[in-house]
């Protein structure tokens, strides 16, 4: 199966119009109620979702991968100097090497994909993810918090004049596109409009591109991502120019993702998980070498093209210093007091021990 796609314009379009406090007819009003419902059914049953947002062009994805590929394409020393161990690699570059997937430490998470179907099962990886990372904040930081390793200042390389510019850009137009999908998932779940967005002000958002070197690991089943979730309430990508990214649905089933041009893929986080009670559930996924991968290898080396795999990842966190709880009627389901009141900071810091970016510490 694909994943259905969903045009933003319509909702802006509607949106702009209350604004101007032009009051939209029933019938707009009737098809932005199914376009919030088929936003949250999706990250319900599936946890992804393609969307179109004609405020993030192609281009600018380009433009954005085009800068990536050639810092990423730099010298391993050049890009360690860029490396923030102290602030638990939360600004600045990830070596390949440093994270560990989730999958290779968590022993209940390694006993359910036991009880998987074969052919759903993901790939095993047999040591941390063989990919880089680069960290960098996109939004207003807020002026007090008790997570200031969460909220603290950019790094930038140099030999990249525009790299500011660029960064700031494409991660502030994906955030838009964040916003916008909360507030619809909000309405189709049966919440306020800003149940979710209110939560997000200020939150330590990451714009966290990945590049994984295709000509050292561009073996047929690599594993650049094992099996994991990720902590935040939402992240978001720009279409990479290496297929590769596999997620599981509701059902368990398998499904590697094909992201159409122009379209920007939206995956669920454990933060809109505890926000729903577990009705909405974080998105499974993984990053390999697929037949698909060896396909666009092939065609980029004939083409002389980069064979960095580059993703435009940003993950959409809650403030570090809002608290996470059911919301709503959700706090009403049966499995909501799996979900205690927690201060979204602590629960990030707890997440970034069990994968190696926080000294390690156990999960509780």
């Amino acid at each position: 199966m694909d994943l259905p796609v969903v045009d933003l314009s319509r909702y802006l379009e509607i949106s702009a119009r209350r604004g101007a406090g032009a009051l939209p007819p029933a019938a707009a009003e009737v098809e932005l109620r199914a376009l919030c419902t088929t936003v949250s059914g999706c990250l319900r049953d599936s946890g992804a979702l393609l969307v179109k947002d004609p405020r993030c062009s192609v281009e600018d994805n380009d433009r954005f991968l085009d800068m990536m590929e050639r810092y990423f394409g730099r010298p391993e020393e050049f890009k360690r100097l860029q490396a923030r161990p102290a602030l638990h690699y939360q600004v600045g570059a990830t070596p390949e090497g440093v994270e560990v997937p989730r999958s290779l430490v968590d022993e209940d998470m390694q006993a359910k994909i036991k009880l998987m179907p074969e052919e759903f099962q993901p790939a095993i990886p047999r040591g941390p993810d063989p990919k880089w990372r680069y960290m960098w904040r996109v939004g207003p930081r807020p002026a007090n918090t008790r997570f200031q390793e969460l909220n603290s200042e950019p790094v930038i390389p140099e030999g990249f004049p525009e790299w500011k510019e660029t960064m700031d850009s494409w991660g502030s137009k994906m955030i838009a596109a964040i916003e916008v999908v909360a507030e619809m998932a909000a309405i189709g779940f049966g919440l306020d409009k800003d149940a979710f967005t209110s939560l997000m002000k200020q939150g330590p958002h990451l714009l966290a591109p990945t590049g994984s070197d295709l000509q050292r690991h561009g073996s047929l089943g690599t594993v650049f991502a094992g099996y994991h979730y990720d902590l935040n309430f939402l992240t978001i990508h720009g279409r990479s120019r290496f297929p590769g990214l596999s997620i599981w649905l509701r059902n368990g089933q398998k499904m590697e993702v094909k992201v159409p041009v122009g379209c920007l893929l939206i995956q669920t986080g454990m933060q809109i998980e505890w926000l729903t009670g577990g009705k909405c559930l974080a998105g499974m996924h993984e990053v390999t070498v697929t037949n698909r991968t060896l396909e666009a290898i092939e065609l980029a080396k004939q083409q002389n093209l980069s064979i960095w795999r580059v993703s435009s990842t940003l993950f959409a966190h809650i403030a570090s210093d809002a608290i996470l709880k059911p919301l709503g009627h959700f706090a009403e389901t049966p499995v909501a007091s799996k979900y205690p009141p927690m201060c979204a900071g602590d629960f990030v810091e707890r997440e970034l021990g069990v994968i190696n970016l926080k000294g390690r510490k156990g999960y509780s």
